[in-house]
């Protein structure tokens, strides 16, 4: 789950404190807006558009807008009601109703619902969910245990981990919660006679290309597939051809750099401190607790935890995916939406606090304090479905939408995929929350995807590659700028080591996108 605010963790090693934010002469350093800046400025930015953009409609079949039928239409309010708009537009991007007759939505009107209170209460189930299974513990030292398991064997430990934090930016975006396990992956590489840089590859940029290659992750996919009409399992089977694709790829990469640090450590990008390990001390005491001894017993009940943290998202990707439209019969279609899946997850919350240990009152307060961290990207989500309502409720959207199709009418299905990626990667650096992105342009922009005659899927999947992909170097996020802190790894050295990887991975999403559109 990425937020991407301007603050990095306060106890960072090297100075990521208030302290670090000042230039030398007590200054404070103004960084790049938070994402709730950036979306409030948009809203202001759609709703003076709105005056300068002519009023125009599509004509619709089963909600999709009918090509070659947009018609300029006199618009539909004036400027005290766009001024009401405005003002109501945070509570219609969450509970705003839209009116069949009229068009315009609004808190209290009759029809269809518009709002996002379907998502943002998912978001916030699914904070609970992470938080009570972190607070067993069971996430943790079930790493800390794999580990100790596979130290003699160093490739498949490197493999084996970036898999695992790839698994769960696919699933479930893994971003802040990577900030945690630094302190146990650092010491690690550092003790097998790799470098820092390796722990940041291992943990950040595994998590990192999981969230890229998102197969049900529901702050990316299921937010924009919400967004686009469609459900989380459209196109599942591109996403996860996408995901081992890019996995195996970066788990190469790494292994690459990691043998050729331990073959030879001036060849690190990272310096060695006094405080590390020698490549000597290589073989001695990885996965190990204090004075050799090892690591932890993961208990029985943690490891039902674990088993109950796996088995949630399965099912969520069972309950989501369309099996009987690609042909599998023998398993029902349960078509599963957000209300079902918020209270999945609201239920393994609470069942995995009380497993693991947590207590009535201990599994309460972690529920709630998972939906308070959560809450920052649902409000971003209702920022953003705000910016939507103003411009549906202008009539401005078809316009908008018109204007675009004549740019990308005549391209190939293929082509038009590829610009779609790079449509939205300036949108990414403008918007570094992935929920806040999906929320504000998969409505301009998964229209566009009927006119190409390719799904609605392709142009979701091509929004959270590029998001995920500019999310790996973004310097406006905490989870590079605090995991390169607490590994103690500079950013520019973060950049030189990642700049290959970026390359490859850019042109492997293109193939990958020019395939799924060609047999979409």
């Amino acid at each position: 789950m990425t937020i991407s605010e301007n603050t990095s963790p306060a106890a960072g090693p090297t100075g990521t404190g208030p302290d670090a934010q000042r230039r030398p002469g007590g200054r404070r350093h103004r960084g790049f807006p938070s994402a709730f800046t950036v979306l409030i400025a948009v809203t202001l930015a759609v709703w003076a558009l709105t005056f300068v953009i002519p009023a125009g409609r599509y004509d619709t079949r089963d909600g999709s807008p009918v090509p070659g039928t947009y018609h300029p239409v006199e618009a539909p309010s004036g400027f005290w009601d766009r001024l009401k708009d405005l003002f109501l537009a945070p509570v219609n991007g969450l509970y705003g109703v839209t009116d069949p007759g009229s068009g315009l939505t609004a808190p209290g009107a009759d029809g269809s619902f518009a709002g996002a209170a379907g998502v943002f209460l998912f978001i916030l189930m699914v904070g609970a969910f992470v938080t009570v299974t972190l607070r067993t513990g069971a996430l943790g030292l079930g790493v800390a245990r794999l580990a100790h398991r596979l130290r003699h064997h160093r490739t498949l430990l490197l493999v084996v981990l970036l898999t695992v934090f790839s698994l769960g930016g696919t699933t479930y975006g893994m971003a802040e919660e990577t900030l945690g396990f630094y302190a146990l992956t650092v010491p690690l590489m550092l003790k097998l006679g790799y470098d820092r840089m390796v722990a940041v590859a291992v943990v950040m940029v595994g998590a990192g290309v999981g969230t890229l290659a998102s197969t049900v992750n529901p702050f990316a996919t299921g937010v924009a597939s919400d967004s686009a009409g469609i459900g989380t399992g459209d196109g599942i089977l591109l996403r996860l051809a996408m995901w081992a694709v890019l996995t195996t790829l970066t788990a190469a990469y790494v292994v690459r750099y990691a043998r050729r640090v331990h073959a030879d450590p001036s060849r690190s990008l990272v310096p060695a401190t006094d405080g590390d390990r020698s490549p000597a001390d290589a073989d001695t005491g990885a996965g190990t607790g204090r004075d050799g001894e090892p690591a932890a017993v993961l208990s029985a009940r943690l490891r039902t935890v674990l088993g109950l943290f796996a088995s949630t998202f399965l099912f969520m990707i069972f309950a989501v995916v369309p099996w009987s439209d690609l042909g599998v019969t023998f398993l029902p279609t349960l078509g599963w939406y957000f209300p079902e899946l918020a209270a999945l997850f609201l239920v393994a919350a609470v069942v995995v606090g009380l497993v693991g240990g947590l207590g009535e009152k201990g599994t309460a307060s972690a529920v709630t304090a998972g939906a308070g961290d959560f809450a920052g990207a649902a409000l971003i989500v209702m920022l953003a479905r705000g910016v939507t309502v103003l411009m549906n409720n202008a009539a401005v959207t078809d316009t908008v939408l018109d204007v675009l199709h004549r740019a990308v009418s005549g391209t190939s299905s293929g082509l038009f995929a590829i610009l779609m990626f790079l449509v939205n990667i300036p949108l990414a650096f403008l918007v570094p929350s992935s929920s806040g992105h999906a929320a504000l342009a998969m409505p301009i922009l998964a229209p566009l995807a009927d006119f190409a005659g390719v799904g609605r899927d392709v142009v979701v999947t091509a929004y959270q590659s590029a998001s995920g992909w500019v999310n790996l170097i973004t310097p406006t996020s905490a989870v590079v700028m605090g995991g390169l802190a607490l590994a103690e790894v500079r950013y520019d050295r973060y950049l030189r080591f990642v700049a290959p990887l970026m390359a490859m991975l850019l042109l492997a999403v293109g193939g990958l996108l020019l395939a799924g559109a060609a047999v979409d």
